[in-house]
């Protein structure tokens, strides 16, 4: 059973790469925008960052998530940004199916993605803010960096070659062996 946290800065295909991802394993999808207190989501319309402090207390309800389903033992793919290492640790300390993968764009392809977007809550000009808190995945971190260039399709058909998935059989279960529930 695994959980793949898909992370990253606005623009960079969280939630449309996770979505194709989720529906070629048959998975659930979860976008962690819908998580945000409405303060923090009001923060940002208004083009104002989140700080750490706001921060924290999302982490902690994304966390929350992460745990439920894992006590269920329900794959699932959740949309992230988890931009810091601490946040990152964070949502690994004691969950060994979280398998966190940074989606890793160039500025221009970001600030024209976000320009593009409408109606949504973030602001293209809280893509330099993100950028500043980005902390790139070190090599000592299990995280998986993916570069977001592609469609969504085939960024998620690398996630799925590159963490060994199988994708669900149309018309059977939607999970692979050992990769969801367990039948009894």
């Amino acid at each position: 059973m695994m959980i793949v946290v898909l992370a990253g800065v606005a623009g960079s295909g969280k939630t449309a790469v996770g979505q194709v991802l989720a529906a070629r394993l048959g998975w659930a999808f979860e976008d962690t925008d819908a998580l945000h207190s409405p303060a923090d989501l009001a923060k940002m319309h208004s083009g104002v960052p989140l700080t750490d402090a706001d921060r924290w207390p999302w982490l902690e309800v994304v966390a929350a998530w992460l745990d439920e389903r894992i006590a269920a033992g329900t794959p699932a793919v959740v949309a992230c940004s988890v931009l810091k290492r601490s946040y990152r640790a964070f949502l690994y300390r004691g969950r060994p199916a979280v398998q966190i993968v940074m989606l890793q764009s160039d500025t221009a392809t970001l600030a024209a993605r976000l320009i593009a977007r409408r109606g949504h809550f973030f602001p293209a000009k809280l893509l330099q803010s993100q950028l500043g808190d980005l902390e790139m995945p070190d090599h000592d971190e299990r995280t998986l960096v993916v570069p977001a260039d592609r469609t969504p399709a085939e960024i998620a058909d690398e996630i799925i070659r590159r963490l060994g998935l199988t994708p669900a059989p149309r018309g059977g279960l939607p999970w692979g062996p050992g990769q969801g529930r367990e039948t009894a």
